[in-house]
């Protein structure tokens, strides 16, 4: 354990479970559990729970879980070394330096540090003579001095060395700009700027550090834009342009656009939910990560092929996330920077309230495959509509896009209805036999939730479960269990049992809380929801009948080993004496 389990356990002590996630989730009792609605989806009625007595929070919805520290890695998007030192500093405690998380964090706060100065260096440029036809550039797309302010914009001079030099003046090595994705390597061994005569943008994340930079050309030269690399403090699939700014508004929304520019346009004319994608297409990450600062977004990209497609890939992204998804279709501009310097504001407003929701749009985009005045294509795209709307979860959206469907066909509502009907009645059918495949394999919906893990023999893994989970209710029935953890035919689980025998042995709490250091984010999920299964009576004869089936599986598998080695160990002495 990286950190000193004494100071692990003070640090869950100092912050209890109900205080850290009280700030963030507003939580009801009811018995001895709060609840609260998920932060880490979307969802109506609150299946996010946290039980005080045990330090650990669960949601029944997405089955997430853990105690103080995966939960504030998590809701704060922190690696673990990170997620201890904001508790520590919640708590006024102070981290202790002699663990080996000490170089990488320092290396992180350096390259951090060192972003912040390339930062201030790209601003200063942008005001300095060298700037000029940067400066130039901004005048020309309408954008105000109170905006460069606002998004630290800069320029990256033309010179081969200039933030190099720079940097290195004010202490920072070669290597460290090298790791922070400032400069390249010539296959020689020289060191130069990645970025050089560009418009920079800086990449800040949700808790204000500088993490990275896109760089633009003000030119038709390629790449137009150049982003930094995947590095130690910056994760493109994990992080938003100008979402530090978005997360503050109070529009209900954000607005997702495909490039810088178009998210800075938007809050200059005052959208200030608006956020940018940076130099990737939209991920799952991207989507968990809006999912945590509103319920609804709304796709403004691109109107060409390539932003059509983008959007169609967005789509079912964004609701797997629980969000609802709306699409802005802009007429006469390619882009929400072009549309708003031709129209303004009220009218970008207005095309944001007639926004179309993802039924709209989809049915739309399937019109727009079709010639509607060929009866064979008539007929394959009201087939094909029928499919899509019948995938719409309640009739009324069945009835009213199937009447938009019909009337772009010119066929009666009551054709359509019933070609929706046939569509939805084949697609539960075909629900039922695949449900039907998965209720009869036990194995199958008893396995574990979490990618990832996987039980081999599922009857001793039941029982696994059930004597952690009874061990973890009540920890002094943990000198009942006469097992070993190597006896656990789940290593995942038999670990668990380990370290909290560990945890018994040096005096520490026999809680999940405590061992959350040594598992990851996702196993933590899978240990939560085994702490909170409903089923495990506490009692010594639970225990006893747990521990029988164990051994049993156990033994088993050491006696099948032992068969598999006299076998392999016969057949080749058979194989060495019929070569003999």
């Amino acid at each position: 354990m990286a950190f000193p389990a004494s100071f692990l356990d003070e640090l869950t002590a100092r912050n209890p479970i109900e205080d850290v996630v009280g700030q963030y989730v507003s939580l009801t009792r009811r018995g001895s559990n709060l609840f609260g609605l998920c932060p880490f989806h979307s969802e109506k009625t609150p299946s996010f729970s946290v039980a005080p007595d045990k330090g650990i929070y669960y949601c029944f919805g997405c089955h997430k879980g853990g105690g103080p520290v995966n939960f504030i890695m998590e809701i704060e998007n922190l690696d673990y070394p990170d997620a201890v030192r904001f508790l520590a500093k919640r708590a006024g405690m102070e981290v202790p330096e002699d663990t080996e998380y000490r170089s990488t964090y320092r290396k992180q706060e350096r390259l951090r540090a060192l972003s912040k100065e390339a930062a201030r260096f790209f601003r200063a440029q942008l005001f300095s003579p060298a700037g000029k036809e940067a400066q130039q550039y901004l005048l020309r797309r309408g954008v105000s001095s109170q905006t460069v302010a606002r998004f630290g914009l800069g320029y990256a001079p033309d010179g081969w060395s200039s933030l190099l030099d720079t940097m290195q003046k004010s202490g920072y090595t070669k290597e460290e700009l090298l790791d922070a994705g400032l400069v390249l390597q010539s296959k020689k061994g020289g060191y130069y700027d990645r970025f050089r005569n560009r418009l920079m943008f800086p990449i800040i994340d949700v808790r204000g550090n500088v993490i990275g930079f896109g760089g633009r050309v003000m030119d038709d030269s390629k790449p137009k834009y150049l982003n930094s690399p995947e590095t130690i403090i910056f994760n493109k699939r994990k992080n938003l342009f100008a979402l530090n700014v978005a997360k503050k508004s109070k529009a209900g929304m954000l607005i997702l656009t495909e490039g810088y520019m178009d998210a800075i346009a938007l809050h200059q004319y005052g959208f200030d939910c608006a956020v940018a994608s940076l130099g990737t297409a939209l991920t799952e990450e991207h989507a968990q990560l809006l999912a945590k600062y509103t319920q609804q977004v709304v796709l403004t990209y691109d109107g060409d092929e390539a932003g059509q497609n983008a959007t169609r890939r967005a789509i079912p992204m964004l609701e797997r996330a629980g969000l609802q998804v709306k699409i802005l279709r802009m007429k006469g501009a390619k882009d929400p920077d072009e549309f708003l310097k031709k129209n303004g504001a009220d009218a970008f407003r207005a095309l944001l309230q007639k926004s179309e929701n993802q039924a709209e749009y989809r049915l739309q985009s399937l019109k727009n495959k079709y010639d509607l005045h060929d009866d064979a294509q008539r007929v394959s795209f009201l087939r094909e509509a029928a499919e899509l709307i019948s995938t719409f979860s309640t009739v009324v959206e069945r009835d009213v896009y199937g009447r938009r469907a019909a009337e772009a066909a010119g066929v009666t509502p009551e054709a359509m209805k019933q070609e929706v009907s046939n569509a939805y009645r084949r697609r539960i059918a075909r629900e039922k036999k695949r449900q039907e495949r998965v209720d009869l394999d036990l194995n199958a919906q008893q396995q574990p939730k979490e990618k990832g893990i996987h039980y081999d023999n599922l009857r001793s893994a039941m029982a696994e479960e059930q004597l952690l989970a009874q061990v973890l209710k009540d920890p002094v029935l943990l000198p009942e269990v006469k097992l070993l953890p190597e006896q656990f035919s789940s290593p995942l689980l038999g670990r668990a049992f380990s370290l909290l025998l560990r945890c018994q042995q040096e005096g520490r709490p026999v809680s999940l809380a405590s061992l959350e250091g040594d598992f990851t984010p996702e196993e933590m999920n899978h240990l939560s929801s085994v702490a909170r299964r409903r089923d495990a009576l506490i009692s010594e004869q639970a225990i006893s009948d747990c521990c029988n089936v164990i051994r049993e599986a156990y033994g088993r598998s050491v006696r099948t080993g032992e068969d598999a080695l006299r076998a392999m160990q016969q057949q080749f002495q058979h194989k060495k004496g019929y070569g003999g």
